[in-house]
């Protein structure tokens, strides 16, 4: 349970931008200040123990934060679900190319070191994180069809497809860990 916490926690800065950053540039540099402070506040003991998605998120949100807020360069406004969803996917698979599944950091939370290497947890958390990534892509293609397509589906849909992935991703990760545990119990 504590995983999934840790995973909501780790995706607080992003569905508030999803909630707030509103349609006009004040509320986009606000929504982009306020999750910029979160990723800070909500994440900060996995940012000082490297976790790779509390890293990304900050980089992103100081990316923004600097090219938006500072800069005023509105190409980035303008194109910001397309540039959130692809580097929130961006993420999840670099860690799965570079064989760091960012979802081994949380299934390490809770063992101890001995078995931090078991051929098993990296499987399964490979098997997880590529999952998640699947998802973040499904993401990045409803936005490139919001931006493409603009009137083709109601506004909100975009924003209600990156929030039930976002949900999925949690419950798919409690899920299958809990059908492990049970394989595993069951196997003794």
């Amino acid at each position: 349970m504590k995983e999934i916490i840790l995973f909501f926690i780790s995706f607080i800065p992003w569905l508030l931008f999803l909630f707030i950053s509103g349609h006009s540039l004040y509320s986009l540099e606000l929504a982009i200040l306020i999750c910029l402070s979160s990723s800070l506040i909500f994440n900060y003991r996995e940012l000082r123990k490297f976790y790779i998605l509390q890293w990304g998120t900050f980089v992103f949100f100081i990316t923004v934060f600097i090219a938006i807020n500072l800069l005023k360069i509105v190409w980035f406004a303008e194109y910001m679900s397309i540039l959130s969803n692809s580097f929130l996917a961006g993420i999840v698979w670099f860690t799965i190319l570079i064989g760091k599944p960012f979802t081994l950091q949380y299934a390490r939370a809770d063992l101890p070191k001995e078995k931090w290497n078991d051929i098993k947890l990296i499987k399964g958390s490979l098997f997880i994180a590529k999952v998640w990534g699947i998802l973040f892509l499904f993401s990045l293609l409803a936005s490139i069809l919001k931006i493409s397509l603009p009137n083709i589906l109601p506004q909100w849909i975009y924003t209600d497809i990156t929030l039930v992935n976002i949900v999925l991703g949690i419950v798919f990760t409690k899920v299958y860990k809990h059908y492990k545990r049970k394989k595993k119990e069951l196997q003794r």
